[in-house]
């Protein structure tokens, strides 16, 4: 069995409700990590993991409320208590070395937890691609947010999977590495009525889910003006399938 739990639904915009983004995905073997936006330690320590036990961390893309606590992450295990004794696998799109070459030059050390234990993949933004972590298989594809920005279908040994789409506009990328899959974790940022650019909206959101013909829909990424709004109602319009809205620490079992 594999368990997939939301650790935060929100955005950059504080609230007391959800955390920024981040999921995480449970094998017997295997703990990865999607995304570490603000308060995710806490949000693992709430639903009983701890750092040193994650094996891997995949990034998105690299904004903010999207990768902001991986620093903290790094320099809690420098301490006994979170110390690793295994490399910690981290992939990201094209630049993300980079992007982590930047952060070293801010905090030196103070974000290296030792020779070996920090490992660096970064992959295709041009078209699909693929790793391994552990019993997983992740096939990555480029999406409409960023030009690092890649949506991930984690694959189980038993054959099921789930879609994480990362931030997006529409994208025929995300339909394709959608089709057919267990669980579509879709951004859903702002009501229809308040469409922004390489955002989906819950219509839009709908639309994807069921081009992709999924076997179930769950939203997340709100901004705060989705709570003046029937969200479900919104999707509704385009979708008819099983709908989820997000919540922190919400839990799914595969």
């Amino acid at each position: 069995m594999a368990r997939i739990t939301l650790l935060g639904t929100g955005t950059c915009v504080p609230s007391l409700a959800r955390s920024a983004c981040a999921a995480l995905v449970q094998t017997g073997t295997e703990t990865l990590l999607i995304d570490s936006g603000p308060g995710t330690m806490r949000r693992l320590l709430e639903v009983g993991v701890s750092i040193d036990e994650l094996t891997g961390i995949f990034y998105t893309h690299m904004h903010p409320d999207h990768t902001a606590e991986l620093v903290p992450l790094l320099f809690a295990t420098k301490y006994p208590e979170c110390g690793r004794t295994r490399p910690l696998s981290i992939y990201g799109g094209e630049g993300f070395g980079a992007f982590f070459d930047q952060l070293k030059g801010v905090y030196g050390e103070w974000m290296d937890p030792g020779p070996g234990l920090v490992r660096l993949t970064e992959l295709s933004v041009a078209q699909r691609d693929l790793f391994h972590q552990g019993d997983l298989a992740v096939l990555t594809a480029p999406v409409s947010h960023r030009p690092e920005s890649l949506a991930c279908r984690v694959v189980f040994s038993q054959g099921r999977s789930v879609v994480f789409s990362g931030d997006t506009g529409p994208s025929e990328n995300l339909v394709g590495l959608a089709a057919g899959t267990d669980m579509l974790v879709c951004e859903c940022s702002t009501p229809d009525a308040e469409a922004v650019p390489n955002h989906l909206t819950p219509s839009l959101a709908g639309e994807m889910a069921k081009a992709a013909k999924v076997g179930m829909l769950v939203l997340t990424h709100f901004y705060p003006a989705c709570d003046k709004v029937d969200i479900e109602k919104e999707c509704r319009r385009t979708y008819d399938g099983q709908l989820v809205l997000g919540e922190d620490l919400k839990p799914f079992d595969l």
